[in-house]
This record gives C-alpha cells, sequence and structure tokens, in this order.
C-alpha cells in the first residue's frame, strides 16, 4: 500500500481555498486529498471489500456446526467463542468501510449498496449466533465457572458469560432469539429513511444572504449561517432551514415513529417494563441515573436562564430569542482556524494527558484518521469509530469556526479513547459502553479550553472563549437533556397507545423548549418555528443516547479539574486513572469505570459541581465585563 501524502505537502494556499470554497459547491473530488480519511487501511480496493464479505459469510455459515456442543468441553466453548470473535471482528471491518464510503457521499448508489450488503452480513450472524444465549444459560453456571478456570484461553470472554447470566431474564428460546435476530434489520429502518430524506433528498433552499453570497441551507451551512452576527442572516436561514423541515413534518414525523415503534417492539419482546429500561439494561445503568438528570436539569433551570440573561446584555439585545443562542457573544474576535491550526492547538491543548497519548494522536493525524470537510452529499455532523487492529476513523464537517476546533477535539477523545481500548484489551472486551465514551470526548473539550484560555492576550479573546465554554454547558447539558426529556415522553406516549405523529411531535418538543428556556417568564423567546427543530437531530433514532452526552459532560468536568489542578503540581494520579479508566475498554461496566475515576453518577453531587463550574464562569466573564465598563467611563 503506498504512503500516505504528508500533511506538510499541503499549502497554506491549498487549505484555505478549501475551506472557503462552500460546503454545498464543492464536490468530493475537490477536497485535498491529505483532509480525507485513508480507508485504504482497512481495504486496499472495493474488490478486496467484496473478497472480505464473501470470505465472512463463509464464517458466519461455519458458526451453526457448533451448537450444541458449547457444554462439552472447555476448548469446545473456546472454539466456538473465538469463532464468533473472528467474525464479529471481520464484520467490523466491513461495516465501517462500507459505512464510511455511503457517509462520504448519500447520494451516490453504489456506497448504499455496500452498505446494505454489511447490514445483511450483520443480520447473518446476529442469526447465526442467537442460539448461544439460550445454550450457555442452560449449561450449569458451576460447570462454566469450572470451564473458565481449566481453560485460559476463556479468559478474555470471562465479561460475555457474566453478561449472559445477567440478561437471563431477557432471553428467550432459541427459536424466539432466531426471530428476532432475523428482525434485526428491520428495526432501524425508520432510521435509514430519515437519513436519506434529510441529507440526500431533502430539496433544501437556497437563499441570498445580506452579502449577496447565495447559499443552500443543508444541515452543515445551517449550523454555520444560525451564527452568523447578522440578525437578518440569522433570521432567514432558521426561517427557511426550519421552513423546508416543517414541508416534511409528516414525513418525518412517520420515521420517527416508525423507530419508537420499533425501540417498544424490542422491549416487549425481551420482557423489559419499557423502552428506556430495555436501553439502559444493556450498559447496566439504573433508570434512576436517567430520570435523577432530568430532576437535577430542572432544579438548575436558574442557572441557564443566568446565562442566557448574561448572553442577552452582551449582546446588547432588548429581547432575546430562540435565534440568537448561536452568535458568538463577543463579535469583534475572530476565532477561526484552518485544520492544520486545529491539529497543532488539540496536541498542545491534550499535554495534561502524557506524551504517549498526545503522541499517538498525532500519529492518527498524520495517517489521516480523520475526514474533515464538508462536501456535497456528505453525512451532516460529526463522529468517530474505529476497527479493532486497524485504527480509529474520524468524519468532521469543519468550517474553521472555534466549533469546528472544538468538534475536532470531541472526536479525537473518542478516537484516543478507542485506540487506548483496543491496544490494552482483548477483542471481546475492547468496546467500551456508551455511558462512558462521552466522557473522552468532553473532557478533551474541557482541556481545549483551558489550553486556550490560558492563550488568550486580551479580555474580548478571554469572553469570547469563556462564552463558548458556557455555550458548550447549554448545548452538551441543559439542550441534550432537553432532547433526553423529549425522547423519554415520545417514548412514553407511545407505550400509552398515544399518537406520534409530525404534528404531536412539533407541539411537544415546542413545550419543553419554552419550559426550558423561559418563555414565559420573558428570558428568551421561542417562536411557534422551533417546534420542528427536532426533525433535525439525527440522535433521537438511536435509542436513549443523548442523555449519555449529559451525564458526560458532568463526570468529564470533575475529572478535568482534577487533572488541570495536578498538573499544575506535577501530579499524575488524576491523569492515571482516567486513562486506566479509557484503557479498561469494556472489562467493567460503566458506573465502575467512573467510580474508579473518582465519579459516582448515582448522586446529584457531579451535577452540583458542574452547575458551581458554570456559574464560576459567569462570575469571571462578568467581572472582566465591569473592569471594561469601568475602564470605559475613565
Amino acid at each position: 500500500m503506498p504512503l500516505a501524502r504528508p500533511f506538510a505537502h499541503i499549502t497554506a494556499l491549498a487549505l484555505s481555498l478549501a475551506l472557503a470554497t462552500p460546503a454545498t459547491a464543492r464536490e468530493r473530488a475537490e477536497v485535498p486529498e491529505a483532509l480525507t480519511w485513508n480507508l485504504a487501511d482497512l481495504f486496499a480496493s472495493e474488490a478486496d471489500w467484496v473478497r472480505a464479505s464473501d470470505a465472512l459469510a463463509k464464517r458466519i455459515a461455519a458458526l451453526p456446526a457448533f451448537q450444541g456442543h458449547l457444554g462439552d468441553s472447555p476448548e469446545a466453548l473456546w472454539k466456538a467463542l473465538d469463532a464468533r470473535s473472528a467474525a464479529e471482528l471481520q464484520l467490523s471491518r466491513v461495516s465501517v468501510y462500507a459505512e464510511s464510503r455511503a457517509n462520504q457521499d448519500t447520494r451516490a448508489a453504489r456506497p448504499r449498496e455496500l452498505r446494505q450488503a454489511a447490514q445483511r452480513l450483520a443480520v447473518e450472524l446476529g442469526t447465526a449466533v442467537s442460539w448461544m444465549r439460550p445454550e450457555l444459560l442452560a449449561i450449569d453456571a458451576g460447570k462454566l465457572r469450572g470451564f473458565l478456570a481449566a481453560e485460559p484461553r476463556l479468559t478474555p470472554w470471562r465479561v460475555f458469560l457474566g453478561e449472559v447470566l445477567r440478561w437471563k431474564p431477557h432471553t428467550l428460546a432459541a427459536g424466539e432469539e432466531r426471530l428476532l435476530a432475523r428482525a434485526d434489520d428491520l428495526t432501524d429502518a425508520g432510521q435509514a429513511a430519515y437519513a436519506i430524506l434529510k441529507d440526500a433528498d431533502l430539496p433544501y433552499p437556497t437563499v441570498q444572504l445580506s452579502t449577496g453570497q447565495a447559499v443552500r441551507l443543508d444541515s452543515s451551512s445551517f449550523a454555520l449561517q444560525r451564527a452568523s452576527p447578522v440578525k437578518a442572516d440569522r433570521d432567514l436561514a432558521f426561517e427557511k432551514f426550519f421552513g423546508s423541515l416543517k414541508e416534511f413534518e409528516r414525513t418525518f414525523g412517520t420515521t420517527l415513529d416508525a423507530q419508537v415503534k420499533a425501540h417498544r417492539f424490542t422491549a416487549r419482546a425481551r420482557r423489559f417494563g419499557s423502552s428506556l429500561e430495555s436501553s439502559l439494561f444493556r450498559s447496566n445503568v439504573p433508570t434512576s441515573v436517567y430520570t435523577q438528570l432530568l430532576a437535577d436539569v430542572h432544579r438548575n433551570l436558574p442557572t441557564l436562564h443566568r446565562y442566557l440573561k448574561l448572553r442577552q446584555k452582551m449582546l446588547g439585545l432588548d429581547r432575546l430569542r430562540y435565534q440568537d443562542l448561536y452568535v458568538p457573544l463577543v463579535g469583534k474576535v475572530e476565532l477561526t482556524f484552518t485544520p492544520e491550526q486545529a491539529k497543532a492547538l488539540t496536541l498542545e491543548a491534550f499535554a495534561p494527558l502524557g506524551k504517549d497519548y498526545v503522541a499517538a494522536l498525532r500519529t492518527g493525524y498524520q495517517q489521516r484518521w480523520t475526514d474533515f470537510l464538508p462536501s456535497a452529499g456528505k453525512r451532516s455532523g460529526a463522529y468517530s469509530t474505529g476497527v479493532y487492529g486497524v485504527h480509529p476513523y474520524q468524519l468532521l464537517n469543519y468550517n474553521g469556526q472555534y466549533d469546528d476546533l472544538s468538534t475536532l477535539a470531541h472526536e479525537s477523545g473518542h478516537s484516543m479513547h478507542t485506540w487506548l481500548a483496543n491496544r490494552a484489551q482483548p477483542f471481546p472486551t475492547s468496546d467500551y459502553p456508551i455511558f462512558v465514551a462521552e466522557v473522552a470526548s468532553t473532557l478533551n473539550e474541557a482541556l481545549l479550553l483551558d489550553f486556550m484560555v490560558g492563550k488568550a492576550r486580551d479580555d474580548a479573546t478571554r469572553l469570547a472563549l469563556l462564552g463558548n465554554r458556557l455555550d458548550g454547558l447549554r448545548t452538551t447539558l441543559f439542550r441534550q437533556a432537553q432532547f433526553a426529556e423529549f425522547e423519554l415522553r415520545v417514548h412514553q406516549a407511545a407505550e400509552q397507545g398515544e399518537p406520534v405523529t409530525g404534528e404531536t411531535l412539533t407541539a411537544l418538543y415546542l413545550k419543553i423548549v419554552r419550559e426550558f428556556y423561559g418563555h414565559a417568564q420573558g428570558v428568551c423567546q421561542v417562536d411557534d418555528l422551533i417546534g420542528i427543530e427536532w426533525a433535525f437531530i439525527p440522535h433521537f433514532y438511536y435509542d436513549f443516547y443523548v442523555y449519555q452526552y449529559a451525564t458526560s459532560l458532568v463526570a468529564s468536568s470533575s475529572i478535568a479539574a482534577r487533572i488541570l489542578a495536578e498538573a499544575k503540581q506535577g501530579k499524575t494520579a488524576a491523569r492515571d486513572g482516567y486513562l486506566a479508566m479509557l484503557s479498561a475498554g469494556g472489562s467493567k461496566y460503566p458506573m465502575e469505570l467512573l467510580k474508579a475515576a473518582g465519579v459516582d453518577m448515582t448522586s446529584s453531587a457531579p451535577f452540583d459541581a458542574a452547575m458551581k463550574e458554570m456559574n464560576a464562569t459567569m462570575d469571571r466573564m462578568e467581572a472582566i465585563l465591569a473592569r471594561q465598563a469601568k475602564a470605559a467611563k475613565k
């Protein structure tokens, strides 16, 4: 395989042109190679992918031969589990390649065909091993423990076998498990239809900005234009983008209803009391953590409202509206960064995590783990994924703003979590629970902010950066909790037999947003148009995912504060404990992992600490503003 072209070969002019090109005008072929991910590390060609898929199909077909023999001997059990793991590892390679190709341009047919083929293989694999859990549960637990003691090669599956026992109340007979596995590719139909509609088929409008520039308002460009300091431009962006979503309100309602029904089907089939219980059980997280988060957030809405009033004051507005929430608090400070600058800044900011961490991430940047720039048809948003034995991949839609720099830090946190877990753990325990996944990402955002504030040379820049931290607390903690409440109430409505339509979803979402933002109290005006925002959020299809952004931010804020405090004293205990948590992968349950890192998520103490930080940040900003006002009077 040829060596990737070094980033140094991309000139500053090429980088600036790449960023300057409007995302919707740029085709994939126009993106500099160094700013794309290197999928050749997975497969050198599509032909290689096809051969690997064919080989995987044969592996899958051989798995049922182990049925009825798991209890024969320790070696028989090991052979069956080893064959399963080999198939799962190959599936991850095949799936990540296909998904990545499809996400590069959602309009292209061939990558979608690859993704569908990978999804079919995933269903086939799930079906081929669906008998394993019932058969393992039929073996005496003492006998299984004896197998583990007698066969060292079974050690990597100790957690898996423990999970089998934990799932016993929700495990069905072999035939029923097979049927559920067969139905697996149906359960994401709502999400698949939503993604194609939103990212490929929706006729997004083209608008003319106050500068005269014509911009097509897809998801990526809307995220840029909603932060415009020009009121007329951001109002136009909200009106036209949300208006285009509103035109398909009924269709979006149908796709989300289908996904909620799928969640409910799975919960009922596995004898859970609710979709929430079904989802959180997978990570062994009690539902009380979810409900406690919502209670903590509502208890602290006055802190959010204090921030909103500070935002109104700093922007000099007579009235704060939802459309004003993304405007930079300090307009005269332009925080823009090329991809090269962003990489350099993140590497410097992560120095408190140690030389090995920074060196590994630097290598990842050099070896093209990251797909940077938006382009026509590219999947919106950002994410990190990875393949055991290869390396992580991360997708961005980088526009050069501070938020994009922060997103690079965020996704790099995920990637390094994957990197560390994969290096330290055998494949069966390498996949970490989602509940701790967002700790690694949001902690990196906190380190970046601390670093950038430390570099700031004037009060305006400090205000801009501190304001960004407040924006992050609003969007990652309060906004994600707002999403979590919406998601819970939608599922509860479905479970109670109430209709879930585009219209009812819009009405519910608007009601929740207005409560969070103090609409009735005059804190922030939330227009009727905002009700359709739910159709903009893909995470509602992820089965109670969003609450983990908020809980993770609460946990990471606590850990980051201790790491930074110790770094000033030349100590590393907090850092070492945190890196050990990342390296543990899925070898322990998430609540145990966090507790070992010094955070108890069963109490409100971590949330209260985050609110203390938020109020302290506002105190600091208000002190700067007071100092500026005093100086202006002289």
